[in-house]
């Protein structure tokens, strides 16, 4: 088709199959739809390129605003822990202080004023921003006072379905999904429970509630173009064996990058042992040829502030 670059998969839009493809990070990029080539549009080009965790080159230049204003989970990780801070911890999670709307546009605010890289405003906890309605109040807020701000979700995906066309009514743009089974018997040995449509699910029934609702809320994002990241944990002897299917199936459906997180060992995995950088750079091969890599992250706190590894939140609360 004379088109250069990695193919990502396609997706079925009024009823014509769209092809995806992306070229190297500093290349043009283009879809593909039925034989021809079509430009990327300006906003999606944008989204990604002045996103710190969608390129690498734009972690060097640009940075990122995460508001903490989602304290509730439906869902319990067997790896996961948002009981306490520390001001050098850094980890998915973990925040000084739970924000409600007001306090978070306030932040923002003073944030874009002082600091013109920071383009992105993220909600990433400190539980599931999906399963907090201070989520869509602040979004809102954001969406009518800084509608040029580039707004991004992380989401373990079980409301994704439910909640999609809220946000892109409120034109989040960028969203990130925790997958780490395709498989519902791998998933619950992950998952200890979610809480779903007022039950709470527990093993094999209650990771096959999740996965389908990851897999319709991915598919229902790319729809409608939005720029999907897919975040999975690398849980040695537990899902080290199936990564490389996720990378597949995430990379039919049209995500655009896809991030191997090494384990932080705590709660009901405290005792297992995470993967070393050189197995993860491994693993990150070999999804390679499948979905393009996100090797730069930094595993971001959920109140995390400015440049990915340059976090500003020290001195805003010196000057404060």
């Amino acid at each position: 088709m004379g088109t250069a670059g990695t193919f990502l998969g396609f997706y079925i839009a009024g009823g014509r199959t769209v092809l995806l493809f992306i070229m190297a990070e500093e290349g043009y990029r283009e879809t593909v739809v039925q034989g021809k080539s079509v430009q990327w549009d300006p906003e999606q080009l944008r989204k990604i390129q002045e996103h710190p965790c969608f390129s690498e080159k734009a972690c060097h230049g640009f940075g990122r605003c995460h508001v903490a204003v989602a304290p509730k989970c439906n869902i319990q990780c067997n790896y996961c822990v948002r009981d306490f801070d520390c001001v050098n911890e850094s980890r998915p999670g973990v925040t000084a202080k739970v924000l409600n709307s007001n306090e978070a546009i306030d932040l923002v605010k003073g944030v874009v004023e002082k600091y013109n890289y920071i383009k992105v405003v993220g909600i990433a906890g400190p539980g599931e921003p999906l399963a907090n309605e201070e989520t869509f109040e602040t979004l809102r807020k954001l969406h009518a006072e800084f509608p040029n701000v580039i707004k991004c979700i992380s989401t373990n995906g079980l409301l994704l379905p439910e909640k999609i066309d809220l946000l892109q009514k409120y034109d989040v743009g960028n969203i990130t999904v925790t997958l780490n089974a395709i498989d519902p018997d791998i998933g619950a040995k992950i998952y200890q429970f979610i809480e779903w449509k007022g039950k709470r699910y527990t093993g094999v029934e209650g990771a096959k509630i999740l996965l389908e609702n990851q897999l319709k809320g991915i598919e229902e994002a790319v729809k409608r173009k939005m720029v999907v990241k897919i975040n999975t944990v690398y849980i040695p002897g537990i899902n080290d064996h199936h990564i490389v299917d996720i990378a597949k199936k995430v990379g039919e459906m049209g995500v655009y990058t896809f991030n191997v997180i090494p384990l932080i060992a705590q709660y009901k995995f405290a005792d297992i042992a995470p993967p070393t950088p050189e197995m993860k750079k491994k693993m990150q091969d070999s999804c390679e040829p499948y979905v393009r890599q996100m090797r730069h992250c930094q595993r971001c706190r959920a109140d995390a502030i400015g440049k990915l590894g340059h976090d500003l939140n020290s001195c805003l609360n010196t000057e404060k």
